[in-house]
């Protein structure tokens, strides 16, 4: 789904430089820049189609836009997620295991939008567009539309609070015009453009953990909206839009349905909806494809890869989950394989070990084959 382990110098340097400490930049540079090659090979050796750069030159999915944004500093926090505070023993077991890591935080050392929000990564940006596009022509052979992700506006926003705009429709519209640069750029490149945007899930645990579903559904319409005037000028086939309910290791037994967001996910600029389906949580909703499909012109991406736990899924586990999602779609050509979500979505933090990283991409290549083979016999 995007984040990929990143090589344990980088993860170091990442790390300290959130800390605050001083951090060689060239050095940094040149080891992101080393790993894109590197992240591309791994995904063709465990027979990935459709390979993305791992987010190797980024400490997190949504938090490399400090850099990249004029009008970010300070010092911040975020809501707890409701599912964790349920349960005290385990937020104490979570809180001590984190405290250990060496890892970037999408929880601690926060900033905030302390001014008026510019894009000035534009040359940070082009030089990764450019590693890739490298990586592609030498360690992608054989694989097809690759993509290159970038974080929703509702995202930011809800990490990255407001000391400026003071109203959400302001802040998230500024967010979005800032975006709306990354987004064409990714797309005028040659690649397929994914947003993240685990905010339209997840922040109904975190944001709107004590608030009305309403309040919750007509925050994510704004979102969406903001999304779609992002894209004005980019096609819809070009967009995948994924969404999650936070890819952590946790109880999730405050996650909003899927049948109570889906509706409003359809709305999106999109051409494929990118969901997990393998997680505890969520894996019985492939039902709800059944009762809400999508349009005909848009593909599921569907999660069939856990990616918080080292237990390694069948290919035959992975096959079984793409049947019952064809028949619940009804047309298995507008499904795709992924994973849940990625696997190290903050440089350190993925639960899952490396090896067994590929391996679970393995597991997925080799499922999809199994499934395909059954589904267009």
């Amino acid at each position: 789904a995007g984040s990929l382990p990143r090589p344990p110098a980088l993860t170091r340097l990442y790390t300290a430089r959130v800390r605050g400490e001083a951090v060689d930049e060239q050095l940094l540079a040149a080891e992101g820049s080393k790993a894109v090659p590197w992240v591309v090979a791994q995904q063709r050796g465990a027979g990935i189609d459709i390979v993305s750069n791992g987010e190797q030159q980024r400490e997190s999915f949504v938090l490399y836009l400090r850099r990249r944004l004029g009008g970010i500093g300070g010092a911040g926090d975020r809501l707890p997620f409701t599912d964790v505070e349920a349960y005290p023993k385990f937020k104490e077991e979570r809180t001590r295991m984190m405290a250990n890591r060496e890892a970037v935080s999408n929880v601690a050392n926060l900033p905030r939008c302390i001014g008026a929000l510019s894009y000035q990564g534009k040359a940070e940006l082009d030089a990764e567009i450019a590693d890739f596009k490298t990586a592609m022509s030498k360690q992608g052979a054989g694989s097809t539309a690759p993509f290159f992700t970038a974080a929703s506006p509702g995202i930011l926003a809800t990490i990255v609070k407001d000391d400026h705009y003071k109203d959400v429709d302001a802040y998230l519209e500024a967010i979005a015009q800032c975006l709306r640069v990354e987004y064409e750029a990714i797309v005028a490149a040659g690649f397929t453009l994914q947003i993240d945007a685990p905010d339209l899930a997840m922040e109904r645990h975190s944001a709107f953990g004590h608030k009305p579903l309403g309040d919750f559904q007509k925050f994510i319409e704004k979102i969406i909206g903001a999304i779609n005037r992002a894209l004005v000028d980019v096609p819809k086939e070009k967009v995948r839009l994924h969404a999650c309910w936070g890819n952590y290791e946790g109880p999730h037994d405050h996650d909003v349905p899927l049948r109570d967001i889906l509706p409003i996910l359809q709305q999106a600029k999109a051409g494929a909806l990118f969901l997990p389906f393998a997680n505890p949580q969520h894996a019985h909703e492939y039902k709800v494809l059944r009762d809400i499909p999508l349009a005909k012109d848009q593909t599921l991406i569907a999660g069939v890869i856990d990616t918080t736990t080292n237990y390694m899924e069948h290919p035959e586990t992975v096959a079984d989950r793409l049947e019952r999602l064809a028949e619940a779609m009804g047309d298995p050509a507008r499904l795709m394989a992924g994973t849940d979500c990625g696997f190290d979505t903050s440089a350190g933090m993925g639960r899952v070990a490396e090896d067994v990283v590929w391996g679970k991409l393995k597991a997925l290549s080799a499922g999809a084959a199994i499934a395909s083979k059954r589904l267009f016999a």
